[in-house]
């Protein structure tokens, strides 16, 4: 399933890569845009892990919007963006939560505990802003970009899963922080480059511990391939 989304994007990113189009005339459109569409893959390392919390099987993340390009340059190489996005997102841990009555109570489960997966998932709306340079021309559509901004995220789904042989646990954690936002970083050449989200603001919300009375306070650190199409 992952492989084949991998391929669709490497696909469609290739086919569509560019933004410049010819006007009527014959002559290229020195008002071209660029790249207002993207899809990204990201491997989700969860930073700041407390004591005995460890990462477990393939945390990953997927990615796709539209972000307005905005350039402010004559040249068209130097400008701003803003955009709408969808984001999907698992962090596979070794702290499980489970519902205690109305609240959440997490522990750390030992090295000797037989389970098959024990996730945190979020569906997010994501708002990204960034301030682009890029080595374009209307005739040239391989060129270098970096792309740095930030991005805001609202969690309208959040679920903690937890499968073993004998059960299986999901319910909506209410802990998970709704707004979440960092910084992002997008470099590379033509089809391939590189996303790097680190995150300011923490997975939970404040306050939550796991059971030795040590806080929560993991920070997500994606770092993956974007592709942007038109």
């Amino acid at each position: 399933m992952r492989c084949s989304i991998l391929f669709a994007i490497l696909l469609f990113s290739g086919a569509f890569v560019t933004g410049q189009v010819m006007e009527s005339n014959g002559e290229v459109d020195r008002k071209y845009l660029e790249d207002q569409f993207y899809l990204g893959l990201t491997y989700n390392f969860a930073t700041n892990l407390p004591a005995g919390i460890s990462q477990r099987n393939l945390s990953y993340g997927l990615q796709a919007g539209f972000i307005k390009d905005i350039p402010l340059s004559y040249q068209r190489n130097m400008g701003i963006a803003i955009g709408l996005g969808y984001g999907i997102n698992s962090y596979y841990t070794n702290l499980l939560a489970s519902q205690q009555g109305s609240d959440v109570e997490y522990t750390v489960l030992d090295s000797d505990v037989d389970f098959k997966r024990n996730k945190i998932a979020t569906h997010v709306l994501e708002v990204p802003f960034q301030f682009r340079w890029r080595n374009s021309t209307p005739e040239e559509y391989k060129f270098w970009r970096i792309y740095a901004g930030v991005k805001f995220g609202y969690v309208f789904d959040g679920r903690s899963k937890y499968v073993s042989s004998s059960e299986k646990i999901v319910f909506i954690n209410k802990d998970i922080r709704d707004l979440q936002y960092g910084l992002t970083l997008n470099v590379g050449y033509n089809t391939f480059n590189v996303h790097i989200y680190y995150a300011l603001s923490s997975l939970f919300n404040d306050g939550v511990m796991e059971q030795s009375g040590e806080i929560v306070e993991i920070k997500p650190l994606k770092v993956g391939l974007i592709f942007y199409i038109l």
